[in-house]
């Protein structure tokens, strides 16, 4: 009795540290809402899980501790429904991230970002007029578009050394026009008209000068939001994972051991057949 009660503790605490990752990841995601991503509601499902699992998993350990029968069953019901619920997480994580990435440039080290690219119902959410506004607000307070400024000894980065960086999907799509357009570069936010292909892309219109608009306007930006929310949820989704299946090994172990504590409560024997044959005794004549 007192091996299965340590062992369903050791795996309640286990279970603990586990939904510190999970709450680690929401807490994460929720850091690059506020500064990056800019969707600000996608990270509370993943801190909730968290912070129940965490919750529960107190709730279990305690009924090790004290064998307390009616707390190591709540642990296993809840912990079946929040595993359920781990599982529609990661599931609509990857559905609403699935689709769209950005397309190489010639010769240059960025990727751009097309709204075209994405589709389903998170695309649908950013490109929302009341939602966009929030958006973009919040990329142009976060100063992403004047953080992408660089020198050398003092002396600004050269267009051919701006076009060889490695630029994130809100820097490419929102702090520059697309290449496409023939704009002539002068610093990282600041191009003068050029001869491109304006009438085939109405983000060529769209690009200004002004600090305070550059491309906040522009399908691209809309993509590039798209595709860094991408980014973010891939790397928080294989993490998911893996603690998934960790907690449903844990699950399956405590399950075995809870019903080995119920076989004993009930004075029935473990690892023994219940029914044994006994031999019959001779009879001496």
């Amino acid at each position: 009795m007192r091996t299965s009660n340590h062992l369903i503790g050791l795996l309640n605490f286990l279970t603990f540290l586990l939904s510190i990752v999970i709450l680690g990841g929401g807490i994460w995601l929720s850091s690059r809402a506020n500064s990056t991503d800019c969707l600000k509601f996608l990270q509370w499902p993943l801190i909730v899980i968290g912070a129940s699992i965490m919750v529960v998993s107190l709730a279990g350990f305690a009924g090790a501790c004290y064998r307390n029968t009616f707390l190591m069953w709540l642990y296993l019901f809840v912990m079946f429904f929040i595993i359920a619920a781990l599982i529609g997480f990661i599931i609509f994580a990857y559905a609403v991230t699935d689709k769209g990435s950005g397309r190489p440039v010639l010769n240059k080290g960025y990727l751009e970002y097309y709204l075209q690219d994405y589709s389903g119902w998170l695309k649908d959410r950013v490109v929302d007029e009341s939602y966009w506004a929030k958006i973009s607000s919040c990329i142009r307070d976060s100063k992403v578009c004047s953080k992408t400024g660089r020198t050398f000894n003092g002396v600004p980065e050269t267009y051919d050394m701006f076009s060889m960086r490695k630029l994130s999907p809100i820097e490419s799509g929102c702090c520059k026009p697309p290449t496409e357009c023939g704009y002539v570069y002068v610093n990282e936010t600041l191009w003068n008209s050029g001869s491109g292909l304006a009438a085939t892309n109405l983000d060529c219109s769209r690009w200004s000068n002004d600090q305070q608009m550059l491309c906040y306007q522009c399908d691209s930006c809309k993509a590039g939001v798209l595709g860094s929310l991408k980014k973010s949820w891939r790397k928080v989704s294989v993490i998911n994972i893996v603690v998934l299946i960790l907690l449903v090994i844990f699950y399956v172990i405590g399950c075995a051991a809870f019903r080995n504590n119920k076989k004993i409560d009930n004075n029935e024997p473990y690892g023994e057949a219940r029914m044994t044959k006994t031999q019959p005794s001779r009879i001496h004549l």
